[in-house]
């Protein structure tokens, strides 16, 4: 829940928390049995001249 990758400029989204979840990640099958974590870097987009996207991580076991 409130895992979020974008949010709209309009009406405040960001200071409100009002995000939605459209960047995601492509994996294979393979790739999909190795992922351990994912991690959302919302911080970026607290920063001077932000994108509305953040960007998201996979984490792999090798």
């Amino acid at each position: 829940p409130g895992g979020y990758t974008f949010w709209d400029y309009q009406a405040g989204a960001w200071q409100r928390n009002l995000g939605i979840r459209i960047d995601h990640l492509l994996l294979s099958p393979q790739a999909a049995d190795r992922l351990e974590n994912v991690v959302i870097h919302r911080d970026e987009r607290d920063k001077e001249k932000p994108s509305d996207h953040v960007p998201v991580v996979g984490h792999f076991r090798i």
